[in-house]
Formats: C-alpha cells, structure tokens, sequence
C-alpha cells in the first residue's frame, strides 16, 4: 500500500448513553460529560432499562438509561481513552454522592455514516481492541432504509424508540458533514 493510498480518518459523532436511577445523578453525570467533551446537542428521553437485572445489584431497581449525544466531533481514535476516562468519571460521581456502589453507568461510543460504535471493557469474539483494555462493540448499522441490527446487538438496542433517536443523530451528523457546515 502506497501512503497516498492512507487517508485520515472522517470525525465521528461522539455519544454517551447513561444508566441512573435518580435524576440528580444524572444530572451531575449530565455536567460532567459536558465538562469533559463540551456542548450537548441532543438529549433523549429516559428509556426504562428493563431488559437485564446486569446493574441492579450495584445501582439498585427501576434504572432509566439516557443518551446524550455532543456538538463537537471527535477523531474515532479517541474512544478508547473517552471510555477509561468515562469509568474513571463512574467513580468519581460515586464518591461525590457518598455511595457504596456506583449509582450511573456511562457508556461512550459514537456515530459514522454507517455504523454506531460502542466503547466496551469486556472481550467478546466479534469486538475488536482498541487501546487500554477497551474494545469496540459494532452494534448496529445504518442502512438506506434505517438500521440493520446484528447478531450480538444489545436487547435495548433493538428498542424502536432507540433506534428512532441514532437516527435523528445521525441526520445531524450527516448534516454537520456537509461542505460549509460549520461544524467545530
């Protein structure tokens, strides 16, 4: 391969979706992020997080999960080092709140035109290392017609109201991505 043939990588839309069981930890989670990796432009509705029991010994019952997704576009390298920062933050919110066990879950990952990445410390056969002891989790992909799920996608994911908000966020993205966007 010649090095001409090697072109930068197109930035992605960064995403965060976050498990909670109360408002103010989420908005404390809300807060930080923002801190971390600037402006949010969009925020979904809390979805309920029914479809595992995973988390309850640690963050109890009734769990919501929300999904932020933030203005600035970032190089798809980054995620390992967003997703150790994101578990590092976990503990952080944890200690501020007092609590015993973690009280939000936060889950980096991001958009390309035609797939949505997810950050993940756990090894599995189809998930693809990146850096740190993070691996990248393909959970679906866009298609002209909507979104193609995958064998392993989680079962949240496959949720129509999910599915419907990546695609409001990737019409965004799309549309930062066009000549004379200003996009940061």
């Amino acid at each position: 391969m010649r090095m001409a043939d090697i072109k930068p990588f197109q930035p992605v839309k960064l995403i965060c979706g976050v498990i909670f069981a109360k408002e103010e930890h989420l908005r404390m989670a809300e807060d930080r992020l923002i801190e971390l990796h600037g402006p949010v432009d969009s925020r979904s509705l809390p979805f309920d997080f029914n479809l595992t029991d995973y988390y309850e010994s640690q963050m109890g019952k009734d769990l919501k999960r929300t999904f932020f997704s933030f203005q600035d576009l970032i190089p798809p390298q980054r995620l390992s080092e967003i997703k150790v920062r994101s578990n590092t933050l976990e503990e952080e919110i944890r200690r501020e709140f007092k609590a015993d066990s973690r009280i939000v879950n936060l889950d980096p990952g991001y958009l390309t035109r035609a797939a949505l990445i997810m950050a993940t410390a756990k090894d599995f056969s189809h998930r693809v290392p990146l850096a740190g002891g993070i691996y990248a989790h393909l959970e679906f992909l866009f298609t002209k017609t909507g979104i193609r799920r995958l064998d392993w996608t989680y079962p949240d994911f496959l949720k129509e109201e999910y599915q419907a908000y990546f695609l409001g966020v990737r019409k965004t993205y799309l549309d930062q991505l066009k000549p004379g966007s200003r996009r940061p």
